[in-house]
């Protein structure tokens, strides 16, 4: 427990340093509420949340539904994500809890010292595409520069900051856990090829995050980010 607490510091003095270059990189965690090995990925994911180097992202699964407890946050959209997550990296197999960072590192979601490794490496790769969001209304407009011609996905993504679950059943039954941005929807805008200027306007309605995402087409690379608490 003490190595855990001194790599979460670590995490914490890093996005600290790293604030500065406006260059946040996303960390998608695969969780659930239902997997005993969950609970130290969900601290550590709560304490990137509040980081602005960081876009944190709990993606709840739901294949551990049968063990006795309904993840409450579960979607299958997040386990489909999640799958084909594996077979871009040719991987046999999924498995909770799981990091995802820039797209592109998959690693064991209770090792911080390997997700402070790749976040310091991502963090001093700024993005290809400098994406702006701003909003008016319920109303979101997303605006990038033109770049390096591919096909990325355009994407928009809705998360909730906070929420603490007591746990009543299943392999966490008497936990309570506190949850840090949890999404509460995926979305594809459409697929955009870096040629000419990005210029969406999408409708964001209600008081969640929002989360607009450049990625290689194909679940690659994270190639612009930027987000409205």
């Amino acid at each position: 427990m003490r190595h855990l607490r001194v790599a979460l510091g670590l995490i914490g003095l890093l996005a600290t340093q790293a604030a500065a270059q406006d260059n946040a990189v996303v960390v998608e965690l695969y969780t659930s509420q239902g997997c005993s090995s969950c609970p130290p990925a969900d601290d550590m994911l709560r304490a990137l949340a509040p980081r602005d180097d960081v876009i944190a992202l709990a993606l709840h699964v739901d294949y551990w539904d049968y063990l006795g407890w309904v993840d409450l946050f579960g979607k299958a959209e997040h386990t489909a994500r999640q799958q084909a997550y594996a077979r871009a990296a040719q991987a046999k197999m999924i498995y909770t809890p799981q990091m995802i960072v820039g797209g592109i590192d998959q690693i064991v979601g209770s090792r911080p010292m390997q997700v402070m490794d790749a976040l310091q490496a991502h963090a001093s790769q700024p993005y290809p595409f400098d994406l702006r969001l701003v909003r008016s209304g319920d109303l979101v407009s997303l605006n990038a520069g033109p770049g390096a011609v591919g096909v990325y996905d355009v994407q928009l993504v809705r998360y909730v900051p906070h929420q603490t679950v007591a746990i009543r059943n299943g392999e966490n039954a008497g936990n309570t856990v506190d949850y840090a941005n949890i999404v509460t929807s995926w979305v594809l805008l459409g697929q955009w090829d870096g040629a000419a200027p990005l210029a969406m306007q999408v409708q964001a309605d209600g008081p969640e995050a929002v989360v607009a995402i450049i990625q290689q087409a194909g679940h690659g690379a994270i190639m612009g980010a930027a987000r409205l608490r």
